[in-house]
């Protein structure tokens, strides 16, 4: 009994020592993932911005930001590849960067790539700047000002014109160079030097260019400036970027201080930056970017929606199958089909306009020129309103989006082909409208000319009843027709109708 007690305790003894490690194994098995977590939980988002920058860029650069702040992520890298795009979508991505609680860089990859325009600012408001060999930035010079609808551009009717003006007056104050040329380029450096000082230096080149376009350089070289000063970077040659439109390639960046570094890949940006110090809202931080986990964030279906609607060509084409359906259905009442599918496409067009840089006198012109070409379809105008609604329709297309952004531009062979439809629309309606006119009349009692009745009583005296689609009319003809015989109508008088015999002729 003694022995099985003894058993029984070393047995407990050892189940005892047994639930002890086993504790300690699970808290030692807590503790590992914990230490690896902080490594594997480290996540960089990269962020792919390639192609004109737009709204539909700007959304998604947004949106990919607050889903990095949601998750805690690391970093966020857009990896840029762009010609540049509208003003008012750069600045509202570099808003968000720069009051962004997530580091921000910006890398110019893969090889080949450039960061032209817009693209050039974004790169300046990054915390990180890199650039991949044999890539590029620069070409900063602002092309729109106010960012659409219709606003100043300095590419637009009103710089045209001051430009224009600016021209003849140069051409009438030329003179033969000597005492006073030299004279008048003193007094030019004299003027740029003191404008420079206060802050209202033209651009590079020696035009000073209209008051519109000196505002939105000065701006834009403001702004840059302040961006290039906040991440101690080169802002002199950004002033440059701006005012001349100069570029530079990976390499020369990197000497001159427009960017932090080269790397070749994301991999290699982020083992280069492991440990780097951040200035961000909230304070420094050091980034620990070596081995982190990366994430390539894609847009969801609405930003690859909006990314369609936003092509200017295509948003273009939706307005011209929406008016042609609602005027087909105008002409056709009833037929559903070109109404609703027309009603859609100009709604949708409609959309893309309102996030679109659209010059609105090309789109009266375009509306103007469609009900010319509806109303000379009720007006004997003799073509004149339908050629004019045509030239109006085509000018006011070339006009339509107000802005020299490359991406950002009506193709023209789009503009050719829905021109030369209009055309051929209005004179197909134009020759049918033509053709009816030659037709006999199909409405009155001229109409019943040439038609064949039936007599339903005995001419007597001349006159006799006849019958036709279902309606019985009061007749003159010969004595010799019967009732029942079968009658052609031969002219119509009021409500009298004269026939004759079918096989005679008449006197």
């Amino acid at each position: 009994m003694r022995n099985a007690h003894s058993a029984l305790d070393a047995s407990s003894a050892w189940i005892r020592q047994l639930a002890l490690i086993a504790f300690v194994a699970g808290l030692a098995m807590l503790a590992l993932p914990s230490v690896g977590q902080s490594d594997a939980g480290r996540v960089v988002h990269v962020l792919e911005v390639e192609g004109p920058i737009g709204p539909a860029t700007r959304e998604f650069v947004l949106g990919g930001l607050e889903r990095a702040r949601a998750e805690d992520a690391e970093l966020v890298v857009l990896r840029m590849d762009t010609p540049g795009g509208l003003d008012s979508s750069m600045r509202d991505m570099i808003k968000a960067m720069l009051n962004s609680e997530v580091p921000v860089a910006t890398w110019v990859g893969p090889s080949g790539s450039r960061a032209a325009s817009a693209g050039t600012y974004m790169l300046y408001a990054s915390h990180v700047a890199a650039m991949a060999p044999s890539t590029h930035l620069g070409a900063a010079t602002p092309v729109q000002v106010g960012g659409g609808g219709g606003g100043d551009d300095s590419g637009g009717q009103e710089g045209f014109a001051e430009r224009l003006r600016e021209a003849l007056e140069e051409s009438q104050d030329d003179e033969p160079a000597g005492d006073d040329d030299e004279a008048e380029g003193s007094d030019a450096a004299d003027d740029a030097s003191t404008e420079e000082s206060s802050g209202d230096a033209p651009r590079a080149g020696g035009s000073s260019g209209s008051a519109q376009e000196r505002k939105a350089i000065e701006d834009a070289v403001a702004y840059i400036r302040g961006l290039a000063e906040r991440h101690g970077r080169n802002a002199d040659w950004a002033e440059r970027a701006v005012r001349e439109s100069v570029s530079l390639t990976a390499s020369e960046a990197l000497e001159k201080n427009v960017i932090d570094l080269m790397a070749d890949s994301i991999e290699a940006l982020l083992a280069e930056i492991d440990g780097q110090t951040v200035s961000l809202p909230s304070g420094e931080r050091a980034l620990q970017t070596a081995g982190a986990a990366i994430e390539i964030i894609e847009p969801d279906w609405r930003i690859r929606l909006l990314s369609i609607l936003s092509n200017p060509t295509l948003a273009f084409l939706l307005f011209m199958v929406g008016v042609y359906g609602l005027i087909l259905e105008g002409y056709n009442p009833g037929a559903l089909v070109p109404g609703v599918i027309g009603g859609i496409c100009l709604l949708l067009a409609l959309y893309a306009f309102q996030i679109l840089p659209v010059n609105f006198l090309g789109l009266a012109l375009m509306v103007l020129g469609f009900a010319l070409i509806a109303v000379e379809l009720f007006v004997p105008a003799f073509g004149i309103l339908g050629i004019g609604g045509i030239v109006a329709v085509v000018i006011g297309s070339i006009v339509l989006m107000d802005t020299d952004i490359p991406g950002f531009g009506i193709h023209v062979g789009a503009i050719a082909a829905m021109g030369l439809t209009a055309a051929l629309v209005f004179f197909a309606v134009v020759y049918l409208a033509a053709k009816s006119h030659r037709n006999p009349r199909v409405t009155g009692n001229e109409s019943l000319v040439g038609r064949r009745a039936e007599s339903i009583s005995q001419f007597s005296d001349g006159k006799g009843r006849v019958h036709i689609e279902g309606e019985d009319w009061s007749a003159r003809g010969d004595d010799q027709i019967q009732r029942g015989d079968t009658v052609e109508i031969v002219s119509a008088e009021g409500l009298i109708l004269h026939v004759k015999p079918v096989g005679t002729s008449s006197s």
